[in-house]
Parts: C-alpha cells; structure tokens; sequence
C-alpha cells in the first residue's frame, strides 16, 4: 500500500471496536465457518461478517446447499489498514486452523497434487457494493495441482480452463497487469484453433495459454507466477482488503453515502464449478423482476461457463425460463430455493448460483438492487401478500431512488428513428451526445455542460464514475445481469444493454450502424424501456404518479408529520407541485418574475433610474405583471399557504454584460452609452453574495417593497372578493438584525392595511422571515417577536456558515470529498454538526419568544432525504423543495417518523 493510500485509510477507520458477535479483545476471533451443515454467524451479523458471510451462513442454518467456507471478519479488514497493509497477530494461525476443517468438509486438500481443493476469495461488504471490489477464483491451482485436477477429473479440458482462468484473474487482481494484455493472447488463441466462443477451445489450446499467459507475468513482473498455494491465499486476501480502499468502490460509497469505515470481509469459499461440460452451467437470478417490479422468475445462466462470463458480458447468456425446457428437474429445484429465501428474508433476493455435473449450489444471495419503479411495485405487493406491514414498505424505498419515477419518458407523439434495438436493462428515457470513456463522461458534463450517453463496449467497475455524470449508458455487449445493467438500475440511469447492432471502436471514438457512423458528440436518445436506440434528440414527456406510487405515497402520508411545500414560481411550475402532492408554496422567488421578455426592460429602467421620482415611475409599470403572477399562483394553491420572498438577488444581475447588448439597452432607454457603462460598473461589487441584496435592497430602495407589497395584497384582495381562500405569507430576506425586519415589516403593513381596506375585504396575511444569515439564528428570539415565521435558507446559511462561496466551491470540493475532508456536499446535504447546531438554536429562540412560531426550510436540502429527517427531528413544521422533488419529500417525511418509533 502506498504512503498516501495507508494515510487515507487510516483517516477512515477510527479506532477499532468490537461488534456483535466478536470475542473478547483478549481472543480475538477473526474468521468464522459456514456450509456442510455448520454456520458460526447469521444473516444479522452483516456489520462483522459482511452482508455475504452473514448470508451464506443463514443459507447454511435454513440446510440450503452452499459450498463450504470461511468469513475473514471486517475487523480484520480495519485492523489490516490500521496496521499499514499487514496482518494482526494470531490471524496467520487461525487461517491455517480453519483451512484443515474446510480440507476436511470438502474432502480435498489445499495443494493437494492427486485431489486438490480449489477456492474463490471474494469481498463482502455489509452494504452490498456490486463489482466495486475484487475477487478471485480457482486459487489453489499450479503446475502440479492443474495436472492432478485434470486426472482426477478425466477432463484436462476443464483443468486447463480453470487455470488460464486463474491465472488472468490473479494477475489482473494481484498483480495489477491489464486484463486487456491475456484478452489479446486468448484472441489470437481462438482465431488460431478457428472459435468462436471460449468453451470451443480444445485442452491443448488451453494448455498454451496457460504457458503463453505465465510468460506475460514473468515479462511485467520480473518473477514467475506464484506456483505456492499459501502464498496465492495471503496475497489475495491482501488484494482484498486493499481493493476496499479502490478508486472505484470510493466513488461508489460516495454515490451511495456509504460510510468508508466499515471495511469488508472475506470470504474463502470451496469451489463448484459450472464448466465441467454439458451439464454444469452458472448463473443469477432474481425472485422477481428488476426492471419492471413483477414478480417473475428473472435470470440468466451460461451452459459451461464460470461466474464472470455471465456478469462480465463475455458471451451473451441464455434467460432462466430457458432452463425450465432444458433442465426442468433442475429449475423446479433452483425455483423453490429462491422463494423459500425470498419468503425468509422478506426481500426480493439476487442470488448467484452453479450447477456442478447436475448438483445445485447456490453462492450467494442478497437483497436485489433495482429501480425504482420495481423497489415500490416490490414493497406495495409484500405488503398485500401480508409478508411486511406498510410501515415496513415505507422504509424499503430508498427515498433519494424516488427521483427515478420522475424521470422523462419518450413521448409517444414522436415518430424517433430507431437505429438499433438492445436489451432494456433499466426504464426511461436518456437523450445526450455520444461519448466513449468515461473520463470523457466526465469532462463533457461538468457543471452540466453537456448531457450524455455513455457507449462502450461493455463496461467495467473502472467506469463508475462516467456512468454516474452520464444521462445514459448503451452497451455492445452484456446481458440483463451485467455489470452495466445492474449498476445502471442501481442508480436509475436508462441503459441499454447487449445492443448487438452496434461496433463501438473506442479509439476511432464512434459506433458504427451498418453504414452509419455515429462520432463523439453526436446527439443520440436511449428509450430504455424497450432497448431502442434512436438518432439526434426525441421529445419527452413527464411522468404521472398513479398506480403502487400512489399507493405508497398515500401510507406515507397518513405516517408523516411534516408538512410538504414546493419551491414555484410560476403558476405552471405550483400546477406540477400541486400533482405531485404539494401542501403550499414554501417559496416564490419574485426575482425570477423579472426576466420576462416585457418585464426586463422596466425592471432595467427602473435600476438605471436617476432619481427616486423616476424609480417610482418606472415601477409603477411591473405591479401588474405581478399582481397576475401573484394570482396565478394563488389560484392554483386555492386555501394553501403562498409563501412570496421579496427581491433577493443584487441588482447587476438585470443588467447585461455583453457590450452589444448594453448598447441596444442604451439606444433603447435614451441614455448615453458611456453613462450607462459606468453604472453597471458602478453596482459591480466584489462580494455580491455579501453585498447589496435582500432586505438591503428594500431598506435603501423602500418603493420596491412597496411595489412588491401592493401586487401582493391586491392579487390577494382580488380573489378574495371573489370567494377565494388566500393565505398568503410575505418573506423577507437576508435578515441579520433585527431592525432590519422592523423596517421592512412598517412598510409592508402599511400597504396592506390599505390595500384590504380600499378592496373592504377580510384578509389574514403572515409576516415572516428567511433565517439564512448566521447572526440571524444567534438572535433569532428577538427577531421571532416581530416575525410570525422563519423560513431556513440553507444555502446562504450554509455559504456563510462555511464561508464557502456556492459558484467556486467546484474548484477544491472534489479534493475534499475524495479525501474526506468533508462527508459530502454541504449545499446538497445539510451539514448537520454545524448548520444544523444554527438551525437549532433559532428554532430553540423563535419559540422562545413567540410560542407556535411557525418553522420551515425552502433552501435546496428541503428535498434531500437525511435533511429532511433532521427537520423532522428539530421539529420544523415543512419543508419545501422543487417541485419534481416533493415525492422524495413526502416519503423521506414518513420514513422518519418511522424511524424514530423504532428507536
């Protein structure tokens, strides 16, 4: 391990502590066995054994056939990291222990040369992390044992087979040579012997590639491949452990919000082996379907193959409901096996599983990762089949996975022009520009610049990171359980898979269609609902909640306390949140009001004005724009609070920077070019988040609350009179002292009072504040006294918190995740430690002062479901986020209330 990777590592694992199920600290235990009818865990022991061991002891436990093993605690893992890349003390002893009882149960001997026990070392995690970290199969083999393994077997095919196999795994894993440098050894080995596929190479074939690939090794590594079976264990185990701390499994904790302290075990498993012929064959099933949630028998297997050509996508697998012609003695078997444990642990299971000449193994089995379109179909249909209550659905969902349901669908007015036809690993629609790596992924949607469409040959864990920035993924090859198809359900990216039609030539950076070439950054569309590719851009449409969404939606809403308000602006924008389920507007940005086509130039005359006369005279042309804002707004939230904030954003920001376009604005409002330069100049600011804005703009400029306030109250009056429940709520911004509120609240009250008086109408209105500046929280108590809300703006509360800018912080934010500096982004979820001890404390004061004060959140964490379970905690009465994200809000709402009965 290097210096930088122990440094990292041990940042990461804090002092290790024991778990349940450890021994005393006196005698530590590190491994534990399971199969031939032993287990010394249970599937409750995921934190100490990995979600893996825990499991294939409880498989064990319920007499289901798993090949026999050990489980290398996570412990073992932390204590390897904190000791810098070494082992503790007595593990060595235990490990040799152990292997004579996995001798005895298999009844081979580990180096044997005459009958040679053979095992896979594989990762394990106690949050299952699908290809983020290594394994390895068929260690034990070498000179001696592959000759042994070929005679006992009568099959020098299969021997051979298992040792090349071993051999580039090892190498790959171990030893860090590029797994491409043995594909182009094996490639020529076909072309030569003239097959197609790699079980059509002949034993001799085979037998060369096992000398041909140990020349490789001794030609990158100076040494010869390791020929001692001990040596091959520890070295693997250590490959392990390290690839823990991997690039790939990194980025996908952090996607996953994983904590990096957990470590991994490893598993040391006998091996079964589904390439002995004919009869042997290995596979991955699913209880029910993952990519569309019925339940359905879902799988794939390979005749005569091992378990990475099923998941690698190396030859295109046959579907399981094939198996049911082929071998239907042996599906019935593997059938009732997986509902058996999908019965016992109440969960849709993905389970891996090899037949050896006609014996049934299962390897593994693990909650199946799916959309979440299939998550809610498989939580809503456990609970009528009475295996879970509907309190347990809500907590099967994981809530940020909402986000999916809302992603567009292709609109089926268009008439697209289908190019080629996949395999439709994960739903919905992905329109981008093509690229080919992903890195290039990467670069091409920083800052979302550009959206786009992953196309590779098949992708591989090294991916991740572009399958993540990328809108979509398309692949030549791979089944619907390849590496693509299942980390693209997993993060709810469309992807298709297996799309045979295509030649991707990475390094020409294009794909081919017959005679048609699409290059990197041409515009393709990816319907993966039905596997269709399609030229250019398709339109799309929106989906509607209804069906198992709804019903889930609805237990949600029966559990939940907090109430769910949208971000909106626009009438159009408050229709799609009262849709998804808004209580109410949490906030309108008035500001946003401003840039329309026939507004921008008044609100442009009204900043450039030279005097309080003629800022008057200019505003008085925008109340009526807002005034039918405002009652839109209104209309559509009939008896829902409307939370309106008062202009926020520095004025500069309505003035054009371009030179051309500052000279039409000067020939346009009649003033001098050169005069107008200097006072856009004039307002620049060098802080402008710090700077003239908020309520700032309002104190010094008091005709544009006035403004505001009048097309507020009079849109209000007006549907009034007209029958209308209103309940409108007016908030100012960027308060930090309280006379700062006091002297917007006069002017405010004062155009209300008016305005009800000269409409003669009954209208209950709310004067509030955002609380978002850090001062504001410390004397919140006093500011509750005149504010009948607070509304937390994290975002600003969080820059100023951090004294982190929101526009720069791109520029060290990816070094500080990566090295854990920071646990994720502040701005997309709330950091609880210090934000939170602000939020807190004004909540704590507010109440203080003005008992029921009315408490909520409009920034952008509104939506993210660890902070909205924090606002749960606090006791904030809503929450408001945009409006395709009040689902998430709606559950992640529920699901706290869940929680916290549970504890």
């Amino acid at each position: 391990m290097s210096r930088t990777s122990v440094a990292t590592a041990r940042r990461r694992f804090p002092a290790t502590r024991r778990r349940a199920g450890q021994l005393s600290a006196s005698k530590p235990r590190f491994i534990y066995v399971f199969g031939a009818g032993k287990a010394d865990g249970r599937a409750d022991m995921k934190q100490l054994l990995g979600g893996k061991g825990a499991n294939l002891a409880e498989m064990t436990n319920l007499g289901v056939p798993v090949p026999p093993g050990l489980t290398l605690t996570t412990e073992v893992c932390r204590k390897f990291y904190e000791l810098g890349g070494r082992w503790p003390q007595g593990l060595e002893a235990e490990l040799r222990q152990k292997l004579k009882w996995l001798e005895a149960v298999a009844q081979k001997g580990f180096g044997d040369p005459k009958n040679p026990l053979l095992v896979s070392v594989r990762s394990g995690a106690a949050v299952s992390m699908p290809g983020m970290m290594d394994t390895i199969l068929n260690l034990g083999l070498n000179s001696r044992t592959a000759e042994g393994l070929a005679q006992k077997t009568e099959n020098p095919r299969f021997a051979y087979d298992a040792y090349r196999r071993f051999i580039q795994m090892f190498s790959n894993v171990v030893l860090e040579i590029d797994h491409k440098q043995f594909e182009e050894i094996l490639q020529k080995k076909k072309a030569k012997f003239n097959a197609k596929t790699d079980a059509q190479l002949p034993a001799e074939a085979l037998k060369q590639l096992v000398g041909e690939y140990k020349q490789l090794v001794r030609a990158k590594k100076g040494s010869d491949f390791p020929e001692d079976v001990m040596e091959q264990l520890t070295l693997a185990v250590n490959a392990v452990f390290t690839s823990w701390n991997n690039e790939r499994a990194n980025i996908y904790r952090r996607l996953n919000n994983i904590p990096h302290s957990l470590g991994t075990a490893v598993n040391i498993q006998s091996m079964v082996f589904g390439n002995m012929g004919s009869t042997s064959l290995t596979g991955v099933c699913f209880t029910r379907d993952p990519g569309t949630g019925e339940n359905v028998f879902y799988g794939e297997y390979l005749v005569n193959a091992q378990g990475e050509d099923v998941v690698a996508g190396i030859r295109t697998p046959k579907p399981v409901a094939e198996l049911k012609t082929e071998l239907p003695k042996l599906y019935e078997q593997l059938w009732k096996v997986c509902q058996r444990l999908e019965r016992y642990f109440k969960q849709v299971q993905d389970i891996e599983f090899t037949v050896e000449e006609g014996a049934l193994y299962m390897l593994q089995c693990r909650a199946g990762k799916a959309n979440a379109r299939a998550s809610v179909q498989f939580a809503v249909d456990f609970v009528k089949e009475k295996l879970i209550s509907q309190r347990e659905a809500l907590l099967r969902i994981n809530a940020a996975q909402f986000d999916q349901l809302l992603h567009p669908m292709i609109d089926p007015r268009a008439k697209p022009q289908v190019i080629a036809k996949g395999l439709p690993a994960s739903p919905g629609a992905a329109v981008g520009k093509a690229v080919f790596t992903a890195h290039r992924a990467v670069e091409f949607s920083e800052d979302g610049a550009e959206k786009v469409i992953l196309v590779r040959e098949e992708t591989s864990p090294e991916d991740i990171e572009g399958m993540a920035a990328a809108q979509g993924i398309l692949t030549a090859r791979g089944g619907m359980t390849s590496h693509a198809a299942v980390v693209g359900r997993g993060m709810g990216k469309c992807c298709v898979v297996g799309c045979n039609d295509i030649t991707v030539e990475e390094d020409a950076k294009c794909f081919k269609v017959g005679d048609r070439v699409i290059k990197e950054g041409d515009a393709i569309t990816l319907n993966g609902s039905t596997g269709e590719v399609i030229l250019g851009e398709v339109p799309v449409v929106q989906p509607q909640l209804t069906g198992s969404f709804k019903q889930l939606l609805q237990w949600a809403d029966q559990v939940r306390r907090l109430r769910i308000r949208a971000n909106a602006d626009t009438p159009q924008d408050a229709k799609v949140a009262r849709e998804f389920g808004a209580e109410g507007i949490g906030l309108c940005r008035t500001e946003h009001m401003f840039f329309g086509e026939e507004r921008l130039p008044v609100v442009r005359e009204m900043i450039l004005a030279r005097d309080v006369a003629a800022r008057k005279a200019a505003l008085a042309k925008l109340p009526p724009f807002q005034k039918e804002d405002f009652k839109g707004l209104f209309e559509v939230m009939k008896g829902l609070p409307v939370t309106i904030r008062l202009l926020d954003p520095p004025l500069h920001e309505f003035l054009p920077n371009d030179p051309e376009d500052q000279e039409k604005l000067s020939k346009q409002l009649g003033i001098d070019l050169k005069v107008l330069r200097q006072t856009i100049n004039s307002l620049h600011e060098i802080n402008p988040m710090l700077g003239h804005r908020g309520c700032r703009l309002g104190l010094t400029y008091p005709e544009i609350n006035d403004m505001q306030a009048q097309a507020i109250f009079e849109a209000a009056c007006e549907l009034a009179r007209d029958g209308v429940k209103i309940v409108p709520e007016v908030m100012v911004p960027l308060v930090g002292h309280p006379n700062e509120f006091r002297a917007a609240k006069q002017v405010i009250d004062e155009v209300a009072k008016k305005t009800i008086e000269r409409y003669k109408v009954k209208l209950v209105y709310l004067l509030g504040t955002m609380i978002e500046v850090p001062r504001a929280a410390m004397v919140a108590d006093v500011i509750a006294k005149e504010a009948e809300f607070f509304s937390f703006g994290t975002n600003d509360l969080t820059q100023m918190t951090f004294g982190f800018s929101r526009d720069d912080i791109g520029k060290f934010l990816p070094h500080y995740l990566k090295e854990d500096i920071l646990p994720a982004d502040p701005f997309a979820k709330l950091d609880q430690e210090g934000v939170g001890q602000l939020i807190q404390l004004g909540i704590a004061k507010g109440r203080k002062a003005r008992k029921g004060l009315k408490v909520g959140i409009c920034g952008e964490h509104g939506g993210e479901p660890s902070s909205i379970e924090f606002c749960h905690r606090v006791g904030m009465d809503y929450v408001s986020c945009s409006p395709y994200r009040v689902p998430i809000a709606r559950l992640a709402a529920a699901q706290a209330v869940v929680r916290e009965r549970r504890t």
